[in-house]
C-alpha cells in the first residue's frame, strides 16, 4: 500500500527503512532521497515507524 503518493513510498519500504533510520518520518523520507511534499501523510508515516520499531524493539520505540 502507498502511504505517500507523492514521493511513491509503500508501507514495506517505510517499515524497511525504520530498520535502519533513527528519526521522524519527515527525516526518514529525506534520508530515501524524497523529501515530504504535501505533508498529508507524515502522520499516518510516524505511526507506521514507530509501530516498526516497537515490533523490533529498537530504542526509539515509545510506549503509549
Amino acid at each position: 500500500m502507498y502511504v505517500c503518493i507523492c514521493n511513491a513510498i509503500t508501507e514495506s519500504e517505510l517499515r524497511s527503512a525504520a530498520r535502519q533510520h533513527i528519526g521522524d518520518a519527515e527525516s526518514l523520507y529525506t534520508s530515501l532521497g524524497r523529501p515530504p511534499q504535501c505533508r498529508q501523510c507524515l502522520e499516518e508515516a510516524e505511526d507506521i515507524l514507530e509501530e516498526a520499531r516497537c515490533d523490533r524493539q529498537l530504542p526509539a520505540c515509545l510506549p503509549n
